[in-house]
């Protein structure tokens, strides 16, 4: 778009849209055009190194604005400084228990001062931040640097709030004024130190989600398409953009272009603050350079950027605005890369022209470390360079934003188009309450998260097919082990072992559920961390994708083993059936899902299940009724998950009246006297009647199916109770999931 069409947009005070049908013209004349002017989409090709299309220009979320417009509020065009001062925070560590060391002075880092709350002769307090102060501004890069252990991790948690406020002392306040948590969470992103990506998705596709989940729904799909497109140009991924993720078992991208996907995902809705934990990390200069190239481009379109960085390349240096060197936590040197030379040739170790100048300071840095005194002089020497250098600055420059306040810098931000989360640009509201806190609403999230979940699973068909294989094939052995069981009294002992192992099996097989979160675990807490989705949704959704999979499972194992081992009810007792399974799925798939959002490990989580689904079936009924077990232990048997559908299963097979299990000599089978001739049975029946002066003979129905159930103690639900029981126990879990997922997805320092 040139110029102007720019100033044409700006003019008569009109809030125009965008995506008028005007721009999207002008784009096309610009596009066209051999000539245009320094416009956004121009700006970021300028600054770029990878693309010459000039299809890659459209950046859709931006409207462009003239910079050397003479109405315009400042020649910034989105006014923010983000300032911090006087951070500390520290943590407790504990003491050696010896003599010596009770003796000895404290380490570097560790106070030494006055006595400090709760300090003691066991414990001692280590600052991990000691009172840094600085400033970053939109359309500049601010780069924390410092060897490991410095804080450089620990001051970029401190200013995304990723810190508990009652941990954090200091100010940090965006235009003067106070960060309140929730503007921040909407106003900013956090791209952590690890690619938490979905292996399986493209990286368009990635991106595509991420806009789904960022941008509003007033949106159109056609319009996100664009922000996307326009993003992978922007990323330089074009080539990569219908490339898969992968990992350790799928060749995917690249590890910059992995990088770079991380950072997309996070500035899909162009956030005014982008925090980042050592992007350069794992990666080669030319992968690392492109990396950091790309948040040039986003902070010359409008945002503060402020990263922590091991060590830069010579390239990288020179596309920092801003750097910030620590040492234990302490700032040793704070101001612009041009500036080191002089500062440290002041403080007596001038820079060789022939070396690099961060490693040259991180080397002094390490070397004074060491030393008896720590780096204490260059604190020091860096407060009265401060000071000497703030008396010399004009006060003019001191305030960047030009007397606007937060509302006001929010709201030009928006009446720009740098907002595009359904924001309002009413300025009479406070900030905190000019932006929403979701995108969207529950449910456009739930059917996001949804075909997110399917698409990534539906690519890995092996892990079904092993799921389903090993359902099958225990159906399979099951169907031939107890093949067309009887109506004798073995054939009901075989059918109550059948129905207890064929119930705990289902059980079992849904421990697969349990990685599924763990694997997912930082990537639901990094994007529930600002706000892309609700976590209620999450939940529902995972148990939503979970579903279609349960039912297939449930009527392969119902139709392998109902007819094969001959069970009773025709085709109303297989819908049953069929239904008890299901439940057990999914109260199996509920419970091995809530102990996801508990353990930490894999390994720990299929200990754990094991021994309760242990504990389920030995406590279920099967191996002791229910009248047979201790008084305190009682409880545990209504606990237990194999109990109800156990009950049901035997209900449904058992509750015909007119059904018999046992007639006449039958009586003696598993007895004594099973092996009797049947004369002697005959006249032992005899006798019998005699006795109780009722005949009994041979063809006499002894036992029905009601009087095993009472036998098995099995008096207290009906069958339709125990399925329901079953179905809420699986609801109940899942209620725990999101309790869990609630309490423990707090990702902050205390």
């Amino acid at each position: 778009m040139s110029r102007i069409v720019a100033e044409n947009m700006l003019q008569g005070g009109e809030s125009v849209q965008f995506y008028d049908q005007r721009v999207q013209q002008a784009m096309e004349m610009s596009q066209a055009s051999a000539y245009s002017s320094p416009t956004l989409g121009q700006m970021l090709k300028r600054v770029g190194d990878v693309r010459k299309e000039v299809t890659g220009d459209e950046t859709p979320v931006h409207r462009i604005l003239d910079m050397s417009d003479s109405q315009s509020i400042s020649s910034h065009s989105l006014p923010f400084v983000l300032s911090f001062n006087n951070l500390t925070y520290s943590v407790k560590v504990r003491r050696k228990m010896s003599f010596p060391a009770i003796l000895r002075q404290p380490a570097a880092g560790v106070s030494t001062g006055d006595p400090v709350a709760g300090e003691n002769l066991f414990t001692s307090t280590k600052f991990l931040l000691n009172n840094i102060s600085g400033e970053a501004r939109d359309g500049e890069i601010v780069a924390v640097l410092g060897a490991s252990g410095s804080g450089k991790s620990t001051l970029i948690d401190a200013l995304a709030n990723r810190i508990a406020k009652e941990s954090l002392k200091g100010t940090i306040t965006l235009n003067g004024e106070p960060l309140d948590s929730r503007l921040l969470k909407v106003i900013s992103a956090y791209v952590m130190q690890d690619d938490l990506l979905y292996p399986m998705l493209t990286v368009e596709e990635t991106l595509m989600f991420a806009a789904e989940f960022r941008l509003p729904r007033t949106l159109s799909k056609s319009k996100k398409k664009m922000r996307v497109q326009a993003l992978i140009d922007q990323l330089g991924l074009r080539n990569a953009a219908k490339t898969i993720i992968g990992d350790e078992g799928h060749r995917g991208v690249s590890g910059g272009e992995r990088r770079r996907v991380s950072i997309g995902i996070d500035i899909i809705h162009d956030p005014i603050i982008l925090f980042l934990d050592e992007p350069t990390s794992g990666l080669d200069s030319t992968s690392a350079y492109m990396v950091v190239k790309v948040l040039q481009r986003i902070a010359q379109s409008g945002s503060i950027v402020i990263m922590s960085i091991h060590q830069p390349s010579y390239r990288i240096l020179g596309l920092l605005d801003r750097m910030l060197f620590l040492s234990r936590g302490q700032t040793v040197y704070s101001g612009s890369p041009m500036n080191l030379p002089h500062f440290f040739a002041d403080f007596g170790h001038p820079i060789p022209d022939s070396e690099n100048r961060t490693e040259f300071a991180l080397d002094l840095i390490r070397e004074l470390e060491g030393s008896p005194g720590g780096t204490k002089s260059l604190v020091e020497f860096n407060k009265t360079w401060e000071n000497t250098k703030r008396s010399n600055e004009n006060p003019g420059t001191l305030t960047p934003t030009h007397g606007l306040s937060l509302k006001e810098a929010i709201s030009a931000s928006i009446s720009r188009g740098k907002l595009v989360s359904g924001t309002t640009s009413d300025i009479h509201t406070s900030p905190a309450s000019m932006v929403p806190t979701y995108a969207n609403p529950f449910w456009i999230e739930m059917l996001v998260l949804s075909k997110r979940s399917f698409t990534n699973s539906w690519r890995v068909p092996e892990l079904f097919g092993i799921r389903l294989g090993a359902i099958v094939v225990t159906g399979f052995i099951l169907a031939t082990m107890f093949w067309q069981l009887d109506d004798s009294p073995k054939g009901v002992q075989e059918r109550l072992g059948f129905f207890a192992f064929a119930m705990s099996t289902t059980f079992y097989t849904c421990a697969d559920a349990l990685p599924v979160f763990l694997q997912e675990r930082y990537i639901f807490m990094r994007e529930t961390a600002y706000n892309a989705y609700r976590r209620s949704s999450y939940c529902l959704s995972h148990a939503i994708v979970s579903l279609p999979a349960l039912i297939f499972l449930s009527f392969a194992f119902a139709a392998i083993t109902f007819w094969a081992v001959g069970l009773e009810g025709g085709f109303s007792g297989f819908l049953f059936y069929f239904a008890i399974i299901l439940a057990s799925f999914w109260a199996g798939n509920s419970f091995v899902t809530f102990l996801s959002g508990v353990v930490p490990s894999v390994m720990l989580g299929y200990t754990i299940v094991v021994a309760i689904l242990a504990y389920f079936l030995l406590f279920s009924g099967f191996f002791i009724n229910r009248d047979r077990i201790p008084p305190y232990w009682i409880w545990f048997h209504y606990l237990s998950l194999v109990k109800y559908p156990y009950e049901a299963v035997l209900q449904n097979e058992f509750d015909d009246p007119t059904k018999c299990f046992v007639k006449g000599i039958q009586l003696f089978d598993n007895s004594p006297l099973g092996n009797v001739p049947n004369a002697l049975k005959e006249k032992l029946l005899s006798t019998m009647s005699n006795t109780l002066n009722v005949k009994i003979t041979s063809s006499t129905c002894v036992t029905t199916g009601a009087d095993i159930l009472v036998q098995q103690g099995i008096t207290d639900l009906s069958k339709w109770n125990c399925l329901w029981i079953t179905v809420a126990w699986g609801f109940f879990f899942r209620v725990l999931f999101y309790f869990s997922l609630l309490l423990g997805s707090k990702n902050k320092r205390r």
